[in-house]
């Protein structure tokens, strides 16, 4: 499988699943559920594949637990900037994380990128600053740590899963290399949830529908991110993946009708894809 051809699949879920997650309730926590269907689906195979495949070393379980501690601390920084600050401020703040990637795998893994993938990062980067400027409202300050939390985290987990390419050899192996990642983070979800709700489960459940969709999206999306860096730099194949944020943003203003903020969120894409331009250019 190509790198272009998985990763135009891998935006394709990622857009279905953020569209199909703005009609949730968010008191029905659609993330727990839809990492609990992903576990119980995709990660038995996976799982197996990553056992029965793998020459396993110390480099290689060092990788393992260093992605798998950085998902934990990814989704739990998610979590508590969404207590601050709306999705549409967080997420593109996030996702600028494709620069902090390009820094430290020139720094640590001598992954030299040429100068105009760092122009074409830099350009992505600014479109969502800009998209997220469009929802400044909440506890933006606190908001914009966590972000960073996560943004940091998802830096560190792209460069490890980056590394695992060269010791898992089928796609099921890296499905079940990111679900111990996915493991550990429905883990530290449950104990939070149980920590301010004294539940170990959300009060309301997501239509099955919702749940197997949205199961079978996050459970392959970002396999075939990893599986595209292969052939591509981490924050090449993570900035191309910020098409996604693009496309969810045209089609919620143009067909779902959001129109908050809508000229910058729209300038921020328009910024977004230029980026992704120059960088195809390279």
């Amino acid at each position: 499988m190509s790198a272009t051809f998985a990763l135009a699949l891998s935006v394709a879920m990622h857009v279905t699943w953020n569209l199909m997650a703005r009609h949730l309730p968010r008191t029905s926590s659609p993330l727990w559920w839809v990492l609990l269907i992903h576990l119980m689906l995709f990660a038995p195979w996976g799982l197996w594949e990553l056992a029965t495949t793998v020459v396993w070393s110390p480099k290689m379980t060092l990788l393992l637990i260093v992605s798998a501690t950085a998902n934990v601390i990814y989704f739990n920084g998610l979590a508590q900037a969404y207590e601050l600050a709306p999705v549409a401020l967080v997420y593109p703040l996030v996702r600028s994380s494709p620069l902090l990637i390009a820094i430290w795998g020139t720094l640590f893994f001598d992954q030299n990128l040429q100068p105009i993938a760092w122009l074409g990062i830099g350009i992505s980067a600014l479109g969502l600053w800009i998209m997220a400027s469009s929802a400044r409202q909440g506890s933006d300050r606190h908001a914009f740590r966590w972000s960073l939390v996560a943004m940091l985290a998802t830096s560190v987990y792209s460069l490890s899963d980056k590394a695992a390419t060269e010791h898992v050899p089928t796609f099921m192996g890296l499905v079940g290399f990111l679900s111990v990642g996915y493991l550990a983070s429905w883990i530290g979800m449950t104990v939070r949830m149980w920590r301010h709700t004294q539940r170990w489960m959300p009060a309301q459940r997501i239509g099955m529908p919702s749940m197997l969709i949205g199961g079978t999206c996050i459970g392959l999306a970002y396999a075939l991110v990893i599986h595209a860096m292969r052939q591509m730099p981490a924050a090449e194949v993570v900035s191309y993946t910020n098409a996604g944020i693009v496309f969810a943003t045209v089609l919620s203003i143009f067909l779902f009708k959001d129109k908050v903020g809508w000229q910058k969120r729209i300038l921020g894409a328009l910024i977004i894809s230029s980026g992704l331009g120059v960088l195809a250019m390279r």
